[in-house]
C-alpha cells in the first residue's frame, strides 16, 4: 500500500495548488481525479473554455460592428461555430496538459478514479475499470468543487434544458437563448450567444442582475448589456421549464404577480452552483455538513476530523478558482507548520462579459448596512483619453474610503480590462492604502488605471482633474 503524507482530492485550481505546495514544502503528495483529465470544472468546463468563446465571440462581434471605424474593411465576414468550439477545446486541452507537467515537474503521485473515505487515513480509489487502490495518507485535502445547481420543478435534460457545461458545447448558435439567473456565468454565456446571432432573454429573480456586487455596478452593467441586445425581466419568479421537443417553454410571475410566458429553443439554467461531495464517503467517517451541503470547517480549514480538510467550493465562501487557490496554499502551509493567512475581504470578484465588471472589498449597501461612515468618489471611463482612442467608453471605477481615517474599503468597476486593473486595489488594500495615497502614485498615461487615480482623487476631496 503506498503510504503518503498528504492526498489531495479533486484537481481543479485549489486542489492541484494545494498539492503542488505541499509537494514544495517537501511532504509526499499524492493527488486523486476521478476524470481523465486534470483541471476540474474551472479548466474543463468552466473559467478557461467560458473565457475562450467570450473572446472568439467578441473578435467576430467587432469585426462586424467596430472595424470599418478603425478604416478596416471587412467584406462578407462569416461565422464557422464548430470551429470556435474546436478553438475552445485545444485551449482546454493545452491548459490541461500543463497541469499534468506541473504534477511530474513536482513529483506529485496522479491517480484517475473516485476517491472514497475508508476511514480517517485510509481512501478507496475506484477506478474506471472497476478495480480498487487503496492508499494511506496522514492527511488529506477535499477539494471535490461544484456542480450546476437547479429549481426543484426543473427537469436538466441536457438537450433543450441544459447548464453551463453543455452551453459550451452546443452544435448551433441558438435562435433564441432564455437565461433564468442574472449572475456571471449566465450573463458571460448570454453574451457570448448574443454576439453570435441569438436573441438572449435574461430572467433574474432579484431586482437587479448580480446581486451580490455593488448596485452601481449591476446598474451599469445592465444598461450597457441592454445596448447590446440582451433582454433583461428582474424580478421575475421562473414556475416552469418545459422542453416542447422542438424548443422550450418558461413560464414566470412578474413583481406584479402576473404571469409571462417565454418560448426559445434552448434554456441555460444558471442559478448558482453547489457543493459536490458525492461519493465521497463523509459518511464512513463522520464528516460534518451544513444544510447546503457545505463541509463545516475552522479558521484553518480543517473539517471536524483533524487530520482532514476542505477547500474551495465544497466550504463556505465564494466560489472563485482564486479562492480556492488561496486556500489550498494555506493549508498547505499550515500542514507544514506554518503560519499563513487569508484575507477574504480582500478576495476579487470579477464578471469577464465586456465592458468588465471587477471589484474587491466592501459594497456601498454593506457599507450602509454597517454603519460605517464613508466617502465615495467616482470617475467615467469616457473621460480617458486610452478609452476614447480603443472606443471602450462604458464604464466607471468608484472608490469608496473612510469618512475620517481615508483608508480604502472597497473599489468597484466596469469597463475594459477592469478584470486586470482590480489588482491594484487589491494590493493598494493589503497595505492599508488611504485613497490619498494611490491619487499620488504615478499612473502611465494614457491608461485605463487612470480611472483608479482620478475616482481616488474624487474620493479625497472632490478633486478629480479629468471630471
Amino acid at each position: 500500500m503506498n503510504k503518503y503524507d498528504v492526498t489531495v482530492i479533486g484537481s481543479g485550481p485549489g486542489g492541484y495548488v494545494a498539492a503542488i505546495r505541499c509537494a514544495q514544502l517537501g511532504l509526499k503528495t499524492a493527488i486523486i481525479e476521478k476524470y481523465s483529465t486534470m483541471g476540474g470544472t474551472c479548466l474543463n468546463v468552466g473559467c478557461i473554455p467560458s473565457k475562450a468563446l467570450l473572446d472568439s465571440s467578441h473578435h467576430y462581434h467587432d469585426a462586424l460592428s467596430h472595424f470599418d471605424k478603425h478604416g478596416i474593411g471587412v467584406d462578407n465576414v462569416t461565422l464557422d461555430f464548430p470551429k470556435m468550439i474546436e478553438r475552445k477545446a485545444e485551449v482546454v486541452s493545452q491548459t490541461s496538459a500543463g497541469i499534468n507537467f506541473l504534477m511530474d515537474k513536482n513529483k506529485i503521485d496522479v491517480y484517475e478514479g473516485r476517491g472514497e473515505f475508508f476511514d480517517t487515513t485510509h481512501i478507496n480509489i475506484h477506478k474506471n475499470d472497476g478495480s480498487v487502490e487503496k492508499i494511506e495518507s496522514a492527511k488529506t485535502i477535499i477539494a471535490t468543487g461544484s456542480k450546476p445547481g437547479s429549481l426543484p420543478f426543473i427537469n436538466i435534460d441536457k438537450e433543450r434544458v441544459i447548464t453551463s457545461t453543455e452551453a459550451l458545447k452546443l452544435k448551433e448558435v441558438p435562435k433564441h437563448l432564455i437565461v433564468i439567473g442574472g449572475g456571471v456565468i449566465g450573463l458571460e454565456l448570454g453574451q457570448v450567444y448574443k454576439r453570435l446571432g441569438a436573441e438572449v432573454s435574461v430572467i433574474e429573480y432579484m431586482p437587479k442582475i448580480v446581486p451580490g456586487m455593488d448596485g452601481m455596478l449591476s446598474k451599469e452593467l445592465q444598461k450597457s448589456l441592454k445596448k447590446q441586445g440582451l433582454k433583461f425581466f428582474v424580478s421575475h419568479k421562473v414556475t416552469s421549464v418545459t422542453n416542447t421537443g422542438e424548443g422550450v417553454r418558461v413560464t414566470a410571475d412578474n413583481k406584479k404577480g402576473e404571469e409571462v410566458v417565454f418560448e426559445g429553443d434552448y434554456t441555460l439554467i444558471s442559478v448558482g452552483r453547489v457543493p459536490f461531495t458525492k461519493g465521497l464517503g463523509l459518511n464512513n467517517i463522520g464528516i460534518k455538513t451544513t444544510e447546503r451541503g457545505q463541509i463545516e470547517t475552522n479558521e484553518h480549514l480543517q473539517t471536524n476530523i483533524e487530520n482532514i480538510y476542505a477547500i474551495g467550493d465544497v466550504v463556505k465562501g465564494a466560489m472563485l478558482a482564486h479562492k480556492a487557490e488561496e486556500e489550498g496554499t494555506m493549508v498547505a502551509e499550515l500542514i507544514a507548520g506554518e503560519k499563513p493567512h487569508i484575507n477574504y475581504n480582500l478576495i476579487p470578484g470579477v464578471v469577464y462579459t465586456w465592458p468588465e465588471v471587477a471589484a474587491v472589498g466592501k459594497t456601498e449597501e454593506q457599507l450602509k448596512e454597517e454603519g460605517i461612515a464613508y466617502k465615495a468618489g467616482s470617475f467615467n471611463m469616457r473621460a480617458l483619453g486610452r478609452a476614447r482612442a480603443s472606443m471602450d467608453t462604458d464604464g466607471v471605477v468608484k472608490v469608496l474610503a473612510d469618512a475620517t481615517t481615508d483608508e480604502i474599503l472597497g473599489v468597484h468597476m466596469i469597463g475594459a480590462r477592469a478584470a486586470d486593473m482590480i489588482a491594484e486595489a487589491v494590493v493598494a488594500m493589503e497595505f492599508r492604502a488611504s485613497a490619498e495615497d494611490v491619487s499620488r502614485m504615478s499612473h502611465a498615461h494614457p491608461t485605463y488605471t487612470e480611472a483608479i487615480k482620478e475616482a481616488c482623487l474624487a474620493a479625497t476631496a472632490d478633486r478629480a482633474i479629468h471630471a
